[in-house]
């Protein structure tokens, strides 16, 4: 049984990319789903689809680029079960100059650090990815 099931999803799509895999499939949650879904707007995914079968999983579609590179390099867990950390809208920064991502979750859903100050909103800092 998985008790972080953020920090197991995101290290499921980096191993997969590093070893060439094209899809992965993860344990579903709608917090995992909510994510899956922010990564494909950010371009580190290509397709999420939720199997109807009992019991439920998500199936992810990698991203790679035309030299067959990955897309997701690295990721960084920020916030654990055991620690977690928030952060204000004006303190999410910009990972990599802007080559990634910090994804956060807050009120408002499941937010990257530029749309997150874009509309002024803060919640809980989940990973760093790029």
């Amino acid at each position: 049984m998985v008790t972080d099931r953020v920090g197991d999803f995101i290290i499921r799509l980096k191993n997969a990319g590093a070893i060439g895999n094209s899809t992965v499939t993860a344990p579903y949650s709608k917090h995992v789903e909510a994510i899956a879904n922010k990564l494909k707007d950010l371009g580190f995914i290509a397709r999420v689809e939720v199997s109807k079968t009992m019991p439920r999983s998500i199936e992810v579609t990698l991203a790679y680029d035309e030299n067959g590179v990955h897309k997701i390099h690295d990721v960084k867990r920020i916030s654990k079960p055991g620690r977690r950390l928030y952060v204000a809208s004006r303190d999410a920064h910009s990972v990599k100059n802007g080559l990634g991502a910090a994804i956060i979750s807050t009120p408002k859903g499941i937010l990257a650090d530029k749309e997150a100050r874009k509309v002024r909103q803060g919640g809980e800092a989940l990973f760093e990815i790029w």
